[in-house]
């Protein structure tokens, strides 16, 4: 071990505070900025980064990020932060939107970037960050036009009087769109939690009688207050020349003036806390319990994330997350699960970057919230007492490594925004952005030398008795009682004070398949289009590749075949409803769901059975290493999935505890409706309830599985991607050509699953926390299946989103978007579908 990694190694162990850490800064190397970027800062303090990345050829992304959010607004300016994003796109000094064409959101939609997907913005607590990704940079008049829009958004907005106005109901239509249970019990329960702190109090989306009623003249003072160049950092990353972008940035953006007296930027400290703090909110729209436990610390100091340090603390977390979190997946599956599902991280406390937190979350029945909170607290406990297994570890580590090798082997073909998100954390987080060849090699050394120990040392820190804050989120409801604070504070100290004993690792050393399938034979082979090739086995499979660049590291399988559903019983459709679920309960072969995982850790793979409508299928993906891997668990998918009675029963606890309070979701009896006003109520469109969970048949599902499965004959597996033919084909004739095949000839059949036809009306109205109506019109027709109507049918969709966009969000302010999808199908008959949806004021609707 060399020097560097015997420090890296005392570093680690010196985890008992970011203190501890800071105080090695100096000794550790610091992490250099990725050599493929330019950096710079102009005069003004504006910060710029440029990355050419020819992988998606003549596309470019433009960023440009703030170091400003709601924490910044005065009690006065609630919502103001985010009001202003939205005045970005109605109005600059070059593209003032007067005219039809001359704005930003009619330009970039002129030459392909749409708006909501290629062209928008977003605002959070701290920052906020503008995007045109995708721009067609074919001509340098595009490259101009796309970076004086970041030059206006950074200090050319009009704020008119008029687009102020049309905007206030936009906002407040996303407001109410937005107004979810979860969202109002996060503003019941932040001013607990953070105390007197700012942070309680400053979600984005502000107050609306802010909204509603603000001078005109505040939101202009609060743009040229904090929309400077001192807190702006420019990216642009894709297929231009750097150069040239750089000394365009210079003559474009230097004539920006740098603030004088500036007001600073402030960050806002979160104050511990030596008893604990506990807040329960409620509301009658929630339809889970959601418990969220957070043991707060120090977070690491912008300035001293650009060490070494930091790259190993972070692995340390992730390893950590990964380790617990698989214990608590284990337990969630178990036949008397605790919780339906809990997870651990290390991260930022709650809202504020300012304090980090160890934290815990379950979802639990709603009478076992004590039961789901000490189980959270005791894992975390057996992990701080009694550390982790080697056992563990190298899987983690394991899993840690090969996802740094998959990211290092597909370097060349990254996506921009890719870069474009990382240069955008380092800019305004001071996150490592080193680029993949400095990551890869530096982990490559250090971690595997980190010993298992250091690790737990690092857990032991990430826990004390200070800092102890817990919310409970839950629905409202008729004799639903919630544990009392007092109650809950007992709950923790009695789990902590329990005497437990250290995790135990049940690993196997057996492979995947106990015995290899014999397999078969190539009978015929021959190019198809596109490039593909074609093979047919002996049992009947048909085999078709297709070699792409796209991904250097990784191979997709589809396979298929016709039947499905249509050919089940339609007194199954509980069961079938369930089966995608349900099969994967058992695991494969001699594993369980629990230990399937441990022996497939380090291997990039994966695959998942779906039954649909008319087909039978199955997909899955992997790096080319792992193919055999690949074949091996689709080859165990249909002929040895295994049957666990207990995850059956902890599936169906879990399920019907999902699912007691659906109904309290108004948007979810609004999903009902629809199906129910499409479907005439059709049988095979019936849904899982709550009272309906235990009506599943174990057996009768796997067996209704098994059948679909059978016989392999009339299969056709499709693989693309980075694909060697003659590497490919010993695995396949051995596990596709060695499934079982019967040679059935068959097809779907038509389940008379009839979309209503004529004019229909449904209205229904029920009592909500927040008024809002929601409104979902289709037309539906026979149309041929061809590319010129899907083209048809894919510009109808875009011209009535532009319409909409323009109409209903930006001249009435009636809603925060309409969404429009078209799309055609082919089974069992041809037929177009053309959706709208929308929300909205019920005054308005």
């Amino acid at each position: 071990m060399t020097k560097l990694f015997k420090k890296t190694v005392a570093v680690l162990l010196l985890l008992s505070s970011s203190c501890g850490l800071v105080a090695q800064q100096q000794q550790m190397p610091t992490v250099p900025l990725d050599p493929a970027a330019r950096v710079g800062t102009l005069p003004n303090g504006m910060t710029y980064y440029i990355r050419r990345n020819a992988q998606t050829a003549q596309r470019a992304d433009f960023y440009i990020a703030q170091k400003v959010g709601s924490i910044l607004e005065e009690d006065s300016q609630r919502g103001l932060a985010h009001f202003l994003e939205h005045m970005a796109f109605n109005g600059t000094k070059n593209f003032p939107g007067t005219e039809k064409g001359l704005g930003i959101i009619p330009w970039c939609e002129s030459i392909g970037v749409k708006f909501g997907a290629n062209l928008n913005a977003y605002t959070s607590i701290d920052e906020t960050v503008y995007n045109i990704t995708n721009a067609p940079v074919i001509r340098e008049g595009i490259v101009d036009s796309c970076l004086l829009v970041l030059h206006d958004w950074s200090n050319s907005l009009l704020l008119t009087d008029e687009e102020i106005d049309k905007e206030r109901g936009v906002i407040h239509e996303e407001w109410r769109t937005s107004q979810s249970a979860i969202m109002r019990m996060y503003e019941k329960a932040l001013p607990t939690v953070y105390g007197n702190n700012i942070y309680g109090h400053r979600l984005p989306i502000g107050l609306m009688e802010v909204v509603d009623h603000f001078p005109y003249q505040v939101l202009r003072d609060y743009y040229h207050k904090w929309y400077r160049p001192d807190l702006q950092g420019i990216v642009i990353v894709g297929d231009i020349n750097v150069d040239e972008i750089e000394n365009k940035i210079k003559k474009l953006f230097s004539d920006i003036p740098a603030p004088v007296n500036p007001a600073e930027r402030v960050y806002f400290p979160v104050e511990d806390n030596d008893e604990p703090i506990v807040t329960i909110a409620q509301d009658k729209e929630q339809n889970n319990v959601q418990i969220l436990l957070f043991n707060k610390h120090e977070a690491m100091p912008n300035e001293a994330k650009n060490s070494l340090n930091y790259m190993v603390l972070n692995f340390a977390n992730e390893m950590i997350s990964s380790m617990l979190g698989a214990r608590l997946n284990e337990l969630a599956q178990s036949a008397t699960a605790p919780f339906l599902y809990a997870s651990a991280y290390d991260g930022d406390f709650f809202l504020s970057k300012t304090k980090g937190a160890f934290t815990g979350i379950a979802i639990s029945k709603e009478d076992g919230i004590e039961v789901a909170l000490a189980s959270l607290v005791r894992e975390m406990e057996r992990a701080r007492k009694f550390g982790f297994t080697d056992s563990e570890y190298a899987r983690a580590k394991a899993e840690y490594l090969r996802g740094l090798e998959s990211a290092f082997n597909e370097k060349e073909k990254q996506k921009n925004e890719m870069y474009a998100e990382q240069y955008v954390r380092h800019f305004i987080d001071n996150e490592p952005a080193t680029g993949i060849d400095y990551e890869y090699a530096t982990m490559n050394q250090i971690a595997p030398n980190i010993p298992v120990q250091a690790i737990n040392q690092a857990m032991q820190q990430l826990i004390t008795d200070k800092n102890l804050v817990l919310a409970v989120f839950g629905p409202e409801k008729e004799g639903l009682v919630y544990p009392s604070e007092a109650a809950l504070l007992k709950v923790i100290s009695d789990a902590k004070a329990e005497e437990i004993t250290a995790y135990e690792d049940k690993v196997s050393d057996e492979p995947l398949l106990a015995e290899k399938p014999k397999g078969g034979s190539i009978v015929s082979e021959k190019e198809g289009e596109f490039g593909t090739t074609e093979l047919v086995l002996s049992n009947g499979v048909k085999v078709i590749l297709k070699n792409t660049d796209f991904k250097a590291d990784e191979i997709r399988m589809k396979g298929f075949s016709l039947g499905g559903s249509s050919l089940m019983p339609e007194a199954d459709v509980l069961n079938i409803e369930a089966m995608d679920d349900v099969v994967e309960l058992g695991g494969l072969g001699s594993f369980s769901a629990v230990d399937l995982p441990k022996i497939l850790a380090g291997k990039k793979v994966g695959v998942a059975p779906a039954i649909g409508y008319h087909t039978e299928n199955i997909n899955g993906s992997c790096s080319p290493k792992d193919f055999e891997t690949l074949m091996q668990l689709t080859y165990l998918y249909f002929t040895d999935v295994r049957v666990d009675e207990d995850a059956f029963t902890s599936y169906k606890n879990r399920v019907k505890a999902a699912l007691l309070n659906q109904e309290t979701n108004p948007m979810s009896t609004f999903s009902d409706s629809i199906q129910m006003a499409l479907y005439s109520g059709h049988p095979r469109t019936t849904s899982i309830k709550a009272n309906t969970v235990d009506l599943i048949d174990y057996q009768r599902t796997l067996e209704l599985y098994k059948e679909r499965f059978a016989d392999a004959s009339d299969f056709t597996f499709m693989f693309v991607g980075a694909i060697d033919l003659d590497t490919l084909k010993p695995f396949i004739e051995q596990y596709l050509g060695g499934l079982p095949a019967i040679n059935r000839k068959e097809t779907f059949k038509d389940m008379k699953l009839e979309l209503r036809k004529g004019l229909y009306e449904n209205e229904f109205k029920r009592e909500m926390e927040t008024e809002k109506s929601s409104i979902f019109v289709l037309y539906s027709g026979e149309c041929e299946n061809n590319l010129e109507n899907s083209i048809h049918m894919s510009m109808i969709s875009q011209i009535l989103n532009l319409v909409y966009t323009e109409e209903i969000r930006e001249k009435e302010g009636g809603t925060y978007g309409v969404g429009v999808h078209g799309k055609l199908t082919r089974t069992p008959a041809e037929n177009c579908l053309l959706q709208i949806v929308f929300d909205t004021d019920p005054t308005k609707r």
